[in-house]
């Protein structure tokens, strides 16, 4: 039962689930559909597919990742960044509106969710560390700015396409002439309303004497409220007839069983694609799971998330939906609302199953402009282009991760955006550990300890040379070590030993001990005694399975306190007048 439990968290969860709750889940759910229901609808306009399908997408992933998920708060469905990938992706291979598009659609759920669930069969979520902070954080801001520009056409009621920030905006420019001035009422009226409730109206009607619980549910539903409002307005003034765009007619149905196409052309086109929404929508799903997860001294699996968002994809491909993730702002309502379980996202899922029977009909006389209001007001949450003056203050190198990611999503777009950002991300890696920290140190008087002799005052010894190795060493760095030692040693003649202080090293890989062999014989000839400190054991290990040990021109000393005293001559020690470094 143990290894049953880990591939089904429900049987974990599910033995303690209790009526209370269900109380709190329920209350969770209800705020959290309130909330799905014109978000669903807005997303799948931004993926391109018709507005159902992102009802659709919303109800089976949430259930099946209520199965096979760990996290207790995530709130999985259509967001905001994978839609624009998705447009992106099935864009080059369909034309939008045919049904080869949504085909297409489902096919790229399928391919996403079966990567994502090899990922966590094989235990590799780990592979997404790769993506750093400041990358994703790049990425998102870029995408951000990307979809609230491609919404601007429904804005405007004019028809503009483009993948790139310049081909948008100048498709735009291009269609001024064409703007329906009462699209654009409506449009700019819903943006503004929707800004004012989410920055406003809870504060309001705390001060009007309203419990907290109903004040959030009401903010919650004010894309609602914008959407009744602007439906009733289209409907009773027939704005339809005058230019003004509409969602139209929307299947009243339960998700249909669908197929994605296996077309080996198809699948190859999707493919790429798939794997970049599949990595960052787990890197975004499991960044809000574990926050929201360390809230309440929670826990979660990775590489279990991995195979419930796969799950959940492999749902969204047979239930005429497109990819899905774990989304942020859902995913924190859903928490703040009191979800205790993820039974909370399958009574949601129950509830926007109902809206797709009941409530579809009223969204006949929708605006698109309203959707478009609905998702800039969500996206533009998103945008922080504070990240590149904290990232320029702290680290110049995170800092042209950044800038680069954001300039190549915007002028390139999103897919090579993507791309660049996972290449920038292991280039910077590599370029760090590259050229690793190593310092020259030497004894706190009346201790020890060691420290940078150019950071401390320390003693030190003319003859000797510890050399503080702070990484790993391997393929990337090893030449660097040999570069360093061989300067420090040709500066002077009075060096008769080199001592590499080996504390924080973890591995020695077959390249560096290649090298760590070339520097023992390079010394050796200049006879110049080679030791090593502080070996962890399990490089230790390592080493003893060569024969570097036995060729070793020195000793292996269990602590470097130990090696000065034993190499050091007494009458050499000098008091280094470096000062710590400002």
């Amino acid at each position: 039962m143990p290894s049953l439990r880990q591939y089904f968290p429900i049987l974990e969860w599910g033995r303690t689930y209790d009526r209370s709750a269900l109380s709190n889940d329920l209350i969770a759910a209800v705020i959290v559909t309130i909330m799905l229901i014109p978000q669903s609808l807005a997303y799948a306009l931004l993926a391109g597919l018709p507005p159902e399908a992102g009802i659709y997408a919303s109800i089976a992933p949430i259930i099946l990742y209520a199965i096979f998920g760990t996290s207790r708060a995530l709130a999985v469905g259509p967001v905001a960044v994978v839609s624009l990938l998705t447009a992106s992706a099935v864009g080059q291979v369909a034309e939008q509106g045919t049904a080869g598009y949504a085909v297409a659609a489902l096919t790229l759920a399928f391919l996403s969710g079966g990567f994502l669930v090899l990922m966590g069969v094989l235990r590799l979520g780990f592979l997404a560390n790769f993506l750093s902070h400041p990358v994703i954080a790049g990425f998102i801001t870029a995408s951000g700015i990307l979809i609230a520009t491609s919404q601007l056409k429904h804005i405007l009621g004019v028809s503009a396409h483009g993948h790139t920030l310049p081909e948008m905006l100048g498709s735009i420019f291009a269609h001024l002439g064409e703007v329906n001035w009462i699209t654009l009422l409506i449009g700019v009226t819903a943006t503004a309303f929707l800004f004012w409730v989410r920055k406003n109206l809870k504060p309001s009607l705390r001060k009007l004497g309203v419990p907290p619980l109903l004040a959030d549910i009401l903010t919650k539903a004010g894309p609602v409220a914008a959407v009744v409002a602007t439906t009733v307005a289209v409907w009773a003034l027939g704005l339809a007839d005058r230019g003004v765009k509409i969602v139209g007619e929307v299947p009243q149905s339960l998700p249909p069983l669908t197929l994605p196409g296996f077309a080996p052309d198809l699948l190859s086109a999707l493919l790429i694609p798939a794997i970049l929404i599949s990595i960052i929508g787990f890197v975004e799903s499991v960044s809000v799971a574990q926050t929201l997860a360390a809230k309440k001294r929670q826990r979660i699996d990775p590489d279990q998330e991995l195979i419930g968002l796969g799950a959940a994809n492999l749902g969204a491909a047979f239930t005429g939906g497109y990819p899905v993730t774990g989304g942020f702002a859902r995913s924190v309502v859903n928490f703040d609302a009191g979800a205790e379980t993820p039974a909370a996202g399958a009574f949601t899922a129950i509830g926007l199953a109902i809206a797709a029977v009941a409530l579809t009909p009223l969204v006949h006389f929708l605006p698109n402009a309203t959707l478009a209001a609905t998702i800039i007001v969500a996206v533009l949450s998103l945008v922080d282009l504070s990240i590149l003056k904290k990232t320029w203050g702290y680290s110049r190198a995170d800092f042209t991760a950044v800038a680069a990611t954001i300039l190549l999503t915007l002028g390139l777009g999103v897919e090579i955006g993507v791309a660049s950002g996972v290449a920038i991300s292991v280039l910077l890696h590599l370029y760090k550990t590259s050229r690793p920290h190593v310092a020259e140190v030497g004894l706190v008087p009346d201790t020890q300890h060691f420290r940078n002799i150019h950071r401390h005052k320390v003693e030190t010894d003319p003859t000797l040379v510890t050399l503080r190795v702070d990484e790993s060493l391997y393929f990337v760095n090893a030449r660097f070590l040999e570069d360093l030692i061989q300067k420090r040693v040709t500066i002077g003649c009075a060096v008769q030993n080199v001592i590499l202080m080996f504390s924080a090293v973890n591995e020695v890989d077959y390249s560096a001990l290649e090298s760590l062999e070339a520097i023992n014989q390079r010394l050796k000839d200049m006879g110049v005694g080679l030791h090593l400190s502080e070996v962890k054991g399990p490089v230790m290990d390592r080493l003893k399975r060569s024969h570097f040990l036995e060729e070793l021109n020195g000793q292996v000393f269990l602590s470097q306190y130990d090696a000065w005293r034993t190499l050091t001559a007494p009458q050499a020690v000098e008091k280094a007048a470096a000062q710590p470094a400002p």
